[in-house]
Parts: structure tokens; C-alpha cells; sequence
């Protein structure tokens, strides 16, 4: 939630005035069928506009889960912190989030990634396929918690 307020603010407050002034003179300068800046500008600004407006629906749709009043906690749910091992034995710690908070590189897989859906409902010790473009890979389920 607070990725998406931010990236709102900062386009609200910061980008879109700044593109409104390029517009503004590029308007004044005369012929805008042909000032590059002018129509630039202008499909920039609607490109905002269009973003804009797409984090103003997913902020207004978003719902904050608190992983720690999961009630059951011994199976894979939305914000458990998994451990999982493949067959070599190459653990890896993954916590689901949601689709917008997803950081593969800090391990937070969101909800609708092919990981997370293998995962869910997944129990300690259960075997789960993954389907990746790189080909099938086995991953068990180490642990499971809820922060």
C-alpha cells in the first residue's frame, strides 16, 4: 500500500506539474501540429493520467491483511514466511505478499505467481511441482511462519 501512495504522490505532486509547464509552453510557441514538446507532453500527460488513475483503483480495492492473526498456521496462507528446499537441499525463504508489494530479489513472491500458487495450502513436508519457463522443479516445505 504505501509503494503504490507513494508512486501516486510522487506523480500527482511531482511529475504531472512539471509535464502541465513543458505543455503550457509548448503551447505557446506557436503551430502544435508540428512542436515535438507540445505532443510529447501531451501523451505523456495521458500516460499519467491513465497511471493515475489505475493506483487510485487498486488503493481504493486493496485490503491490509495481518499475517499474524492468521488462525490457522500450519498451512501456506497470504503473508506466511515459507522455507523451502529443493532436491539438492538448497533452502530458500519466501514470503507471499501481494501482487504489487512482490519483490523476487528481497524473496517476496506475490500472491498469483506461479510459486505462490504451487504453495498455497501447502502443509510442513508436502511436495509441491512448480512449473516454471525454465521446466518443472520439486520444492518441500520446510516451515511456515506468520510475523
Amino acid at each position: 500500500m504505501m509503494a503504490l501512495r507513494e508512486r501516486y504522490d510522487h506523480l500527482l505532486s511531482k511529475e504531472r506539474p512539471e509535464i502541465v509547464e513543458i505543455v503550457s509552453w509548448a503551447a505557446g510557441n506557436g503551430d502544435r501540429s508540428e512542436n515535438g514538446d507540445y505532443i510529447y507532453g501531451r501523451k505523456r500527460m495521458r500516460e499519467i493520467d491513465r497511471e493515475l488513475a489505475h493506483l487510485s483503483r487498486r488503493m481504493k480495492a486493496l485490503r491490509i491483511v495481518d499475517p499474524a492473526q492468521q488462525p490457522d498456521r500450519s498451512r501456506v496462507f497470504f503473508g506466511a514466511q515459507v522455507t523451502i528446499a529443493d532436491e539438492d537441499d538448497d533452502e530458500r525463504v519466501l514470503t507471499i505478499v501481494g501482487d504489487d508489494e512482490q519483490d523476487a530479489s528481497a524473496g517476496r513472491i506475490g500472491w498469483n505467481s506461479p510459486m505462490a500458487r504451487a504453495l498455497r495450502g501447502a502443509s510442513i513436508g508436502d511436495l509441491r511441482t512448480v512449473r516454471l519457463p525454465s521446466g518443472s522443479k520439486e520444492w518441500e516445505i520446510v516451515a511456515i511462519r506468520y510475523d
